[in-house]
């Protein structure tokens, strides 16, 4: 829009460094502070996270150059996975998002494992054809066939998967849980339902910005 930083922190009524932090990906932005933002900017929060101002062709081009990441959601419940995909969607999030409904699917999808195994040595994973890689994965702690502490430590052990962030979601707020995480490697801690108000306050802990665009598309 060809405003300054300065100037559209006046607008929004916010200080200027909090819209450099922001714009950096280093502030933890309150929904309030968007809609600040928002209204500055003279458009809808959806618009503001989904390119609503973008002609459509226009705008897969620049998500495409940019490169949307990938984010595994590991979750059982039917409930939880619909609630979880409408918030998002509503926040007009439009990110690839790949659903698994228990441990055994998410280590199928991630290292092609039908059943516990041990980990596989580096030549073994060069013969491998390409996997299936997300740039994040969003872990429920309560799965069947293989539970969500299990499926941490796997993924964490592994050398495919060891360095994707991990955001492990509980229907507690037990320290427990998160202590036994965060021994694992798990980046951050989510107590459920998911939505996006809860996924955004933990985004600048993975280096993510709010459109959940990859790292490498910051400039």
């Amino acid at each position: 829009m060809g405003i300054s930083q300065e100037e559209l922190a006046g607008r929004a009524g916010l200080h200027r460094t909090y819209v450099c932090d922001v714009e950096r990906g280093t502030r933890n932005v309150s929904l309030e502070s968007i809609e600040k933002l928002a209204r500055a900017l003279e458009i809808s929060m959806p618009t503001l996270f989904s390119y609503g101002a973008v002609p459509p062709a226009e705008r897969q081009e620049r998500i495409a150059a940019k490169g949307m990441i990938d984010i595994l959601y590991v979750e059982d419940s039917p409930e939880d996975i619909e609630m979880a995909m409408q918030t998002l969607k509503d926040a007009g999030i439009a990110n690839r998002i790949r659903v698994a409904r228990d441990g055994a699917e998410a280590l199928h999808l991630l290292l092609e494992e039908e059943k516990p195994l041990a980990p596989a040595t580096p030549g073994q994973i060069a013969a491998r054809r390409e996997r299936y890689v997300p740039q994040v994965i969003l872990l429920d702690l309560s799965l069947p066939k293989i539970n969500g502490l299990e499926v941490l430590r796997r993924i964490k052990n592994h050398p495919h998967t060891a360095s994707i962030p991990v955001v492990v979601l509980t229907a507690s707020s037990r320290e427990f849980d998160w202590q036994a995480s965060k021994r694992l490697g798990a980046a951050a801690y989510i107590v459920k339902p998911l939505n996006f108000e809860n996924l955004t306050q933990v985004t600048p802990s993975l280096s993510m910005q709010w459109a959940l665009l990859s790292p490498a598309a910051v400039v």
